[in-house]
């Protein structure tokens, strides 16, 4: 089931996350850090009803920020449509043992739905330039890749920009 983050599900969305981020740099992706993605982020992802959880029997398996506010490194970026109506997707996150088992498909396919439902133009996203993985998951998806940003705090290396026009 996917719905609305609730505050007393921070404990267990950081679970998920840093078992995440361990999982990516045993692979030798350095995309998120001890700093980033916290608590502070995800208050006020829940704050704003932007953060989602996909969950089962109690359990969080998954998260996804649908935002529609684009951060400052986003307005230098050409993107495929003008700046009117879009989502913004962060956080995009499945527990490494529950990948590869359609999870985050299903977290992408709610975020696309519902841009759908409200009739946004385009979901924009970035994903980090040192994981391949994800970025075949969204160009499968059918978003187009448009540029670069940077997060120094996080990596020296880019982040690709992408839009999916809907």
């Amino acid at each position: 089931m996917i719905g609305k983050a609730k505050i007393s599900q921070i404990p267990d969305i950081l679970h998920m996350t840093d078992a995440c981020r361990i999982h990516m740099e045993e692979k030798g992706i350095f995309q998120w850090t001890k700093d980033y993605p916290t608590k502070t982020h995800f208050e006020q992802d829940i704050e704003r009803n932007e953060l989602f959880c996909l969950w089962k029997e109690q359990r969080v398996l998954g998260c996804i920020v649908i935002s529609d506010h684009m951060d400052d490194e986003y307005k230098a970026i050409q993107w495929l449509t003008p700046n009117t109506t879009h989502f913004y997707i962060h956080r995009l996150g499945v527990h490494p043992k529950f990948q590869g088992q359609g999870h985050a498909q299903q977290l992408m396919s709610y975020a696309e739905n519902r841009a759908r439902e409200q009739q946004v133009s385009s979901i924009r996203l970035d994903t980090f330039s040192q994981n391949s993985r994800n970025q075949r998951f969204y160009e499968q998806r059918g978003y187009q890749r448009l540029g670069n940003v940077y997060f120094p705090a996080q990596s020296p290396h880019p982040f690709y920009c992408y839009e999916l026009v809907l």
